[in-house]
């Protein structure tokens, strides 16, 4: 792969309830367990920045898709819930839903285009095979 960017994180602190640094600066962010996980919350946690992370890449690769089909899809947003909890085997896993929302266009289009998107989308890409994933257009 010819790597087109690098982004670079430190993490220190105590893991979930620490701070997070990106190299350049950008992101300089204490983390908390959320109060759900029996945590102070208040600060982000590893599954919220990996949320609005999926959501904002799915995005581009929805307007990707739909500009190289020439379908408009003004207005149109990505959802995502991370989810967290035991895999049965001593650990934890993951598991994403991303909704997507393209207003003015045909439901079974907008299911298409997000199927497309979901094939050329990294973060799909990098949990295909290791995370659940649904992806689902919603009319809102």
């Amino acid at each position: 792969m010819d790597i087109l960017y690098t982004a670079e994180a430190l993490a220190t602190g105590g893991g979930r309830n620490g701070h997070v640094r990106t190299t350049d600066g950008i992101l300089d962010t204490d983390v908390r367990v959320p109060k759900e996980l029996g945590g102070a919350g208040g600060a982000p946690n590893p599954e919220l920045l990996f949320a609005a992370g999926y959501a904002a890449c799915f995005h581009s690769a929805l307007q990707s898709v739909a500009r190289a089909q020439k379908v408009a899809i003004d207005g149109s947003s990505v959802g995502s819930r991370v989810n967290l909890g035991p895999n049965g085997q001593g650990g934890f896993g993951l598991s994403v839903q991303l909704e997507v929302n393209i207003p003015e266009v045909d439901p079974v289009v907008a299911q298409q285009l997000a199927d497309a998107a979901h094939q050329v989308c990294p973060y799909s890409n990098a949990t295909r095979g290791n995370i659940d994933v649904t992806v689902t257009a919603v009319d809102d």
